[in-house]
């Protein structure tokens, strides 16, 4: 399905969030929280294409491929980290919602209106997730 064509006004609207994401967000952060969080949903397409954006904008391969095992690696600094136990906390949102720690540790690096929009972020791109799943976009030929 081309959501695009199939809902144009839907597909505006979360194009406006996405903007809105991109603004308030550094780049970098984002494009690891979209990795996290592709990862987490089983998304490749998005998968596939924040990583391309964040090689192409410096990070580095072995960085991107520790995603997955953020925990384990030494390749993260502390505040990149409570970005990934953010972004892992609001993707997999249990019964308890996020945890005391995980708050603390957000606001530990970012101010209040700084982690409210890496709420958003992580929401933004965990709908998009969705959306690809649900449609089965298939990751572009190599």
């Amino acid at each position: 399905m081309e959501w695009a064509k199939v809902v144009p006004d839907g597909y505006a609207v979360m194009s406006q969030l996405e903007r809105y994401g991109r603004k308030t967000v550094e780049p970098g952060l984002l494009h690891l929280i979209k990795i996290r969080a592709s990862i987490l949903n089983g998304c490749a397409f998005c998968l596939d294409m924040h990583t391309a954006e964040a090689l192409a904008d410096g990070d580095h391969q072995r960085r991107l491929f520790a995603v997955a095992a953020w925990r384990e690696s030494t390749l993260f600094d502390e505040r990149e980290r409570a970005a990934f136990a953010l972004t892992d906390a609001l993707t997999r949102l249990g019964e308890d919602g996020v945890g005391d720690e995980v708050w603390a540790a957000a606001r530990k690096h970012w101010s209040e209106e700084e982690v409210a929009n890496l709420v958003l972020a992580i929401g933004i791109i965990n709908v998009w997730n969705r959306i690809s799943v649900a449609a089965r976009r298939a990751t572009p030929p190599l």
